[in-house]
């Protein structure tokens, strides 16, 4: 499989952090979307931001802004969505998404979520953890890991099947994945590598993080 495109999701409210784009928060010398984009980047063949509002205020990215194409922030399989139909646009097959608020997600995982959907007619993997892990807004499988419905690899061939589930009234990401077979990736590694700034406090968190990481 080549490398598939890359889509940052960031098309959610912040409302604990008061509103706003967590990506844009101060990080280290830049910004969480900075250090977000430099971990993507060497994974993927391209890359986009799914975002809503005035796209302007990421032009200094130089990335394509793809906003919801359903109303009323239905969650983050219509972030999805937009990404399926930008790759659909670009002659791809898949894309990789990842959460615009995490920013130390494995520097592998592009390549493992692909290694764990090989012989899959239409590549659907989640990222999962050990339980044990931070469980906090995380959707607990079956065989009792810990999945991260936003850091997936996700097949443009079922783009409009995924779209007539949201027209429908799907917003469970995990009810859609299982449907179609998708497969778990697991990450076993120390720390919490999907780590994402909620608060302000988080925001602490990870700037502790980078201090670690240099």
């Amino acid at each position: 499989m080549s490398k598939p495109l890359g889509v940052i999701l960031a098309g959610g409210l912040a409302t604990r952090m008061g509103g706003g784009d967590k990506g844009l928060l101060p990080l280290g010398d830049g910004t969480i979307l900075d250090q977000v984009i430099a971990r993507l980047g060497p994974q993927v063949s391209g890359m986009a931001l799914n975002a809503n509002g005035d796209p302007e205020r990421f032009a200094n990215l130089g990335l394509p802004v793809l906003p919801d194409p359903l109303p009323d922030f239905p969650g983050p399989l219509v972030g999805v969505l937009a990404g399926l139909d930008w790759a659909a646009t670009q002659g791809a097959e898949t894309i990789a998404t990842v959460a615009a608020d995490t920013p130390f997600f494995p520097k592998a995982l592009v390549a493992h979520l692909a290694e764990t959907a090989k012989d899959m007619p239409h590549p659907l993997v989640l990222a999962a953890t050990p339980r044990g892990a931070d469980e906090k807004t995380k959707s607990m499988s079956r065989s009792g890991l810990i999945r991260h419905p936003t850091f997936g690899l996700w097949p443009v061939a079922l783009r409009d099947d995924l779209r007539a589930a949201l027209q429908d009234g799907l917003r469970k990401v995990v009810l859609w994945t299982e449907k179609h077979g998708g497969r778990e990736a697991l990450f076993d590694i120390p720390g919490d590598p999907f780590f994402n700034v909620n608060t302000p406090e988080d925001l602490a968190r990870a700037q502790d993080m980078m201090k670690d990481q240099a």
